[in-house]
Order: structure tokens, then C-alpha cells, then sequence
């Protein structure tokens, strides 16, 4: 199978499991709020990498179907509140839920997600799963949406410097995104009843493709196809501190650092040509390109010490997929 074979396959499974989940809300406009954006789409990538963790360290997948649904509503948590947080619009092709249910009950929806995540994982004992173990996953869990909101409350505090380096990017990107990565093969691990060894190399194999897949995010903002996205150049229009524009102004002498500064602060579209650039006069874009490549091998390698399944194949493809996305 393909990669998005491989998704959808995992998908429709979790999907089963959410809508359960979700169906006791109530009022109705709760529930309805709440499972919209699990209704609009989504790859469920996070979720496919628990159940496919799992499986590669000799588990079976329906062990960690609850875990892997867990992962999605956290998932789908976290972006609820991100687009109330950066008042945007949309989300998937859609009406973002606060703008079709306002912002008190998109919060609400949020809030249920964030709780139903917890109430899902816990369950995972009535499948057999030793309790040593669910506690594990949760406290995962718990640092995991710890880190979402450090990671989301030093994302905002960097839109008022210039001064990030890479070291903070990484650490930044890694807190708001690659932590739910790391978690999402991680739980699916010690679901599946993996030794201390195999867990931390699924860990590092979660760390290495959560930090290549927000790269790649910001790759794809000035290399991609409008038609299939957002407007390419969106992140230097909005003036936000990627990678690409934090390496630049590292490297820049200070003409272009200066001038940097003023395109980024200039809130217009008519900037990305010269932003652009100025980013490939410094090899910035190329450096993020590798960077992500060097994250997706080194997430391979971590795969070594186990045995060889149709599982850890998936994880490798899943790997490739991140470095060549197009969104």
C-alpha cells in the first residue's frame, strides 16, 4: 500500500471509535461542534503512527485504538484553539468552528476534545492493557499537552522579537507540534507491549519526523502550490519567525538582516519576492530542505533495532512521505 492508502485505511477505524466517543456529548451544538473538524478531513497521520507503532513492536492494532483516537481529539483540540488564538478563518477548506459556532463554544468543543482524550486513553484498560502501562501512556499524554502549550506560548512571545535562534525555533516547533508526534509512537509503543529499548527508539523516531513535518510545513508555505493550499509566501506576509527566515538573519550581513527586519514587519504581499530573495541569497531555503532530510534519516535509523514487519515498512514510507509532501 501507499502512504495515504495506509491512512486511510487506519482512519476509518479511529474515525469509529471518536464518533462513539463524541456522540454522549450533549447539547447537540457541543457534539456538533466538536466532531466538525474530525468530519472535515484530516490524514490522520498522528493517530496511524500509534496503531503502526504498536504493530512494529509486535502489538496488536486494536490494543491502541483507543490510544490512537486519543491522539486525534488532542490533535484536533489544539487546532480549534490555535485558530481562535490566530483569529483565522479557515481550517481544512472549512469555516473554522468558531466562526461558524462563535468563539464560547468553540472553546467548549476544545475543552471537550482535550477531556474526552483522556477519558478514551484511560479506557484502554478494558482492552486488556496492564495498568502500569495506561498510566504510562497518560502521563505521555499529560506532558504532551504541556508542552503544546509552552511551545503555542513561545510561538506568540517570538512574534515580538527578531532575536530567535535556531536552537529556540527548534525548541519552539518541537513543544507545539513534534511533542504530539513523539507521543502519538511513543503510547502506540507501550500499547503494544514494547521493551524500554524499543519504546525510546519509537520516541526518537516520533521526535525526529515531528520536527522534520513543521519544517516542512514552512518549506512548502514558499514552494508550494497555491491550488492546494494556502497563498505560497503566507508566513513572511504574516511576519513569523520560521526556520528559513531565522537562519537568514543569522547569516545576513546587516544590510539584509536590516532589510529583512522591514519586508517582515511590513504586513504585504508585495514583499515576498524581495523576502524571497534574500532567504536564497543565504541558502536558507536549501538549509531547511536538509535539515528536514537529515530528521527523516535519522528517524529511519532509530527504526534499526526492530524486527522487520509490514508495520516498520509503514513507518519508514510515513518517514518519506513527510520529506515529500507537497501539503
Amino acid at each position: 500500500m501507499d502512504v495515504m492508502e495506509i491512512l486511510k485505511a487506519y482512519a476509518e477505524e479511529i474515525d469509529v471509535v471518536i464518533d462513539d466517543s463524541l456522540s454522549k456529548l450533549e447539547p447537540e451544538s457541543l457534539y456538533e461542534s466538536s466532531e466538525y473538524l474530525i468530519k472535515a478531513g484530516g490524514k490522520k497521520f498522528r493517530p496511524a503512527l500509534t496503531l503502526l507503532s504498536c504493530q512494529a513492536v509486535g502489538g496488536k492494532p486494536e490494543k491502541a485504538l483507543k490510544a490512537a483516537a486519543a491522539i486525534e481529539l488532542t490533535h484536533t483540540f489544539s487546532l480549534i484553539h490555535d485558530d481562535i488564538m490566530d483569529n483565522d478563518d479557515t481550517r481544512r477548506g472549512k469555516p473554522a468552528v468558531h466562526k461558524v459556532w462563535g468563539e464560547p463554544l468553540a472553546i467548549l468543543a476544545g475543552d471537550s476534545l482535550f477531556a474526552k482524550s483522556f477519558e478514551l486513553l484511560s479506557q484502554s484498560a478494558e482492552d486488556n492493557i496492564a495498568y502500569e502501562r495506561v498510566v504510562d501512556a497518560l502521563q505521555v499524554l499529560t506532558n504532551s499537552c504541556i508542552n503544546i502549550c509552552e511551545g503555542q506560548a513561545l510561538d506568540m512571545a517570538f512574534e515580538d522579537t527578531f532575536n530567535v535562534t535556531k536552537d529556540e525555533y527548534m525548541n519552539m516547533i518541537y513543544k507545539k507540534t513534534g511533542d504530539l508526534i513523539t507521543a502519538s509512537t511513543t503510547i502506540g509503543a507501550i500499547m503494544g507491549g514494547a521493551s524500554s529499548n524499543e519504546i525510546q527508539a519509537l520516541r526518537t523516531y516520533g521526535k525526529q519526523i515531528g520536527l522534520a513535518f513543521q519544517i516542512q510545513d514552512d518549506y512548502i508555505d514558499l514552494t508550494g502550490d497555491e491550488s492546494i493550499g494556502k497563498p505560497v509566501g503566507s508566513d513572511l506576509v504574516e511576519g513569523k519567525k520560521t526556520l528559513m527566515v531565522v537562519y537568514a538573519l543569522e547569516k545576513a550581513n546587516k544590510e539584509d538582516h536590516d532589510r529583512l527586519v522591514e519586508l517582515l514587519e511590513a504586513n504585504d504581499e508585495s514583499i515576498i519576492p524581495e523576502a524571497m530573495e534574500i532567504l536564497e541569497k543565504y541558502g536558507a531555503i536549501n538549509y531547511a530542505r536538509s535539515k528536514v532530510y537529515d530528521c527523516v534519516i535519522e528517524s529511519k535509523q532509530a527504526l534499526s533495532i526492530l524486527p522487520d514487519s509490514d508495520a516498520k515498512d509503514a513507518l519508514f514510507k510515513l518517514a518519506d512521505f513527510v520529506f515529500t509532501r507537497k501539503s
